[in-house]
C-alpha cells in the first residue's frame, strides 16, 4: 500500500510539474514535440497524439510509426504533442523542442533555429517556462493544503494537553529527559504546540529545556549535539504523546471481549500497579503472557476491574483507539473555502521553511547517510489508505520537489534559471555548447546523489534498519 500511495502521488507531482513547463511553452507558442508520464525508455504502455483531424492511439508500443513523426505531418499538424506513458515509473519529461535537457543535446540543435523552438523566443520568455514546474508545484501544495482545511478542518494538539506526557526517543532520555515528561519552555520560550515544540528541539539547536515532571519543573542542559545523534541514529521521531489505552474494538476470540471488557474502557492498571498509557501496558502484558491478570479500567467515568486471561502471545484481543482528536482534547478549527486560502497559503509557506531548516543536517557529522531515496519517501506513507495522510504527504513532496527543482544546479530546473537570469543581466547568451556540457555534468552529480539516497536505502533494508 505504502508504494502504491507514492506511485500515485509522484505522477501527480510530475504531471503538474511538467504541465507547468508546457503550459507556459504553449502560452508563448513553443512546440512541445512529446509529453511523458514515467520514463518509456525502448517501450511504451500508451501514445497518442492527434493529426488529420482526429486522435491516434497506440498501446504497449515499442516503436511509433513513421506517419506521427513531425515531419510527415500536414503543417497544421506539426505542433501537436505526443503525449505517453511510459513503463518506468520514476519520473516523466516535456520534450521541449529546441531547449537543451535530459532528453536532447547540442547535436539535436545543428539545424537552423526556428522560431517555434524554445531557444530563439526572448528571455523573459524562456525563464518564464523553464520556471513553470516549480511555481505549479508549489501553487499545488498550497492548493491542496488549502482544500485539506477547506474538507477536514485542522486539529492541533496543545502540548500539555497531552494529560500522560511523552514518550522519548534514547536520543532525548540520553539528554536527560524522562518518558513522561511535558516540555514547559525550550531556551526560556515557554511551548504550546506539540509540532512547533518537536521542530524546535530538531532545528535550533536549544541549550536548555524545561520540562514539566510530576508537579515539578525541571531544567535539562543540552548536549549541543542532538541534531548530530538523530541523523546518526537515523531517528525517525523524537517524541510521540503518551497514547491512553483505550478499546475500540475487540479481535475474533478476544479474551478481554470474553471477560466482559467494553468498547470505550480505559485501562488503567494491571494487578494494581498504575499504567495508563499504551507503551507501559503493552510490555507488561507480554510478560504476562498465559496468565490471567486483573485489569482496572474506567467505563463511564466509574473505575472497574476484571479479570482477564492474557493469551499465548501477551495479548488480550484488543483494538485500540489510536484517534488523537478521541483522546485528547484538541483545538479543531473549521474553516470555509475562502477562509482555508490563508490558512493553506501560511501551513505550506511554514512547512517549506522548517523543511529547508532541516536540510542543515546534511552538513553536519554523517549527514551524507541521512539521504533517503524512493523508500524512505513510501516510509512515510501510512500502512493503510487513508486519504487525508494521502493529501498532506502529497502537498509536503510537492513542496520538496518544487525546492530541489530550484537549486541551481544543472541539470535541474534551476540551473536553467540560473543561466538564463545570467543571460538577462549580462545580454550574453550562454553557448549551446557550454549548456550541453553543463547539462551533462549535472545529470553525473543528479545521478550519483540518486545511487546515494537509494544506496542508503538498500542497505538498511539489507541490515535490518529501514524503517
Amino acid at each position: 500500500m505504502k508504494w502504491l500511495a507514492l506511485i500515485l502521488s509522484l505522477s501527480l507531482l510530475v504531471m503538474t510539474h511538467e504541465l507547468g513547463h508546457l503550459g507556459f511553452a504553449k502560452l508563448f507558442h513553443t512546440r512541445v514535440r512529446r509529453f511523458y508520464i514515467f520514463f518509456n525508455w525502448k517501450f511504451s504502455i500508451f501514445k497518442a497524439k492527434k493529426f488529420g483531424g482526429k486522435w491516434h492511439f497506440l498501446f504497449f508500443n515499442s516503436k511509433t510509426p513513421d506517419s506521427w513523426d513531425e515531419a510527415n505531418l500536414a503543417p497544421e499538424d506539426q505542433n501537436n504533442t505526443l503525449w505517453g506513458i511510459g513503463w518506468i515509473p520514476l519520473g516523466g519529461y516535456c520534450d521541449i523542442a529546441g531547449m537543451i535537457d535530459e532528453t536532447k543535446d547540442e547535436n539535436d540543435l545543428a539545424s537552423e533555429p526556428q522560431p517555434w523552438e524554445y531557444r530563439t523566443k526572448p528571455a523573459w520568455q524562456r525563464l518564464c517556462i523553464i520556471s513553470g514546474g516549480v511555481l505549479v508545484n508549489f501553487i499545488s501544495a498550497l492548493l491542496i493544503f488549502t482544500c485539506i482545511f477547506s474538507h477536514w478542518g485542522q486539529d492541533e494538539l496543545p502540548l500539555r494537553n497531552a494529560k500522560l506526557g511523552y514518550d522519548y526517543h534514547q536520543v532525548l532520555l540520553d539528554e536527560g529527559f524522562h518518558n513522561g515528561d511535558i516540555i514547559y519552555a525550550i531556551d526560556g520560550q515557554e511551548q504550546y504546540d506539540y509540532t512547533k515544540a518537536g521542530m524546535s528541539l530538531l532545528l535550533d539547536n536549544p541549550r536548555t529545556v524545561t520540562v514539566m515532571r510530576g508537579d515539578s519543573l525541571v531544567d535539562l542542559t543540552m548536549s549541543g549535539t542532538l541534531m548530530e545523534k538523530v541523523n546518526k541514529q537515523r531517528v525517525k521521531g523524537i517524541m510521540t504523546p503518551r497514547m491512553p489505552f483505550v478499546v475500540k474494538d475487540f479481535t475474533a476470540g478476544s479474551t478481554a471481549e470474553k471477560a466482559g471488557m467494553m468498547a470505550g474502557d480505559s485501562v488503567v492498571s494491571i494487578n494494581g500497579k498504575q499504567m495508563a498509557s499504551f507503551s507501559e501496558i503493552t510490555p507488561a502484558l507480554s510478560a504476562m503472557a498465559g496468565q490471567d491478570v486483573v485489569i482496572g479500567f474506567y467505563r463511564h467515568g466509574v473505575l472497574d476491574s476484571l479479570t482477564v486471561p492474557v493469551n499465548s502471545s501477551g495479548k488480550l484481543g484488543i483494538m485500540l483507539d489510536t484517534d488523537i482528536a478521541h483522546l485528547f482534547k484538541v483545538n479543531h478549527i473549521e474553516y470555509n473555502f475562502l477562509q482555508a486560502i490563508p490558512a493553506g497559503i501560511s501551513h505550506g509557506w511554514t512547512t517549506m521553511v522548517e523543511y529547508v531548516s532541516s536540510l542543515k543536517v546534511l552538513f553536519s557529522p554523517g549527514g551524507v547517510q541521512s539521504l533517503g531515496g524512493f523508500g524512505t519517501m513510501s516510509s512515510i506513507f501510512p500502512d493503510h489508505w487513508d486519504w487525508h495522510s494521502f493529501w498532506n504527504i502529497t502537498a509536503f513532496l510537492a513542496l520538496i520537489l518544487a525546492f530541489m527543482n530550484i537549486i541551481p544546479i544543472p541539470g535541474l530546473d534551476g540551473g536553467h534559471i540560473v543561466f538564463t537570469l545570467w543571460e538577462i543581466v549580462t545580454r550574453k547568451k550562454p553557448s549551446d555548447k557550454f549548456l550541453s556540457t553543463a547539462q551533462n555534468v549535472g545529470m553525473i552529480l543528479l545521478i550519483a546523489l540518486m545511487v546515494i539516497a537509494n544506496g542508503n536505502d538498500l542497505w538498511r533494508w539489507i541490515s535490518g534498519k529501514f524503517f
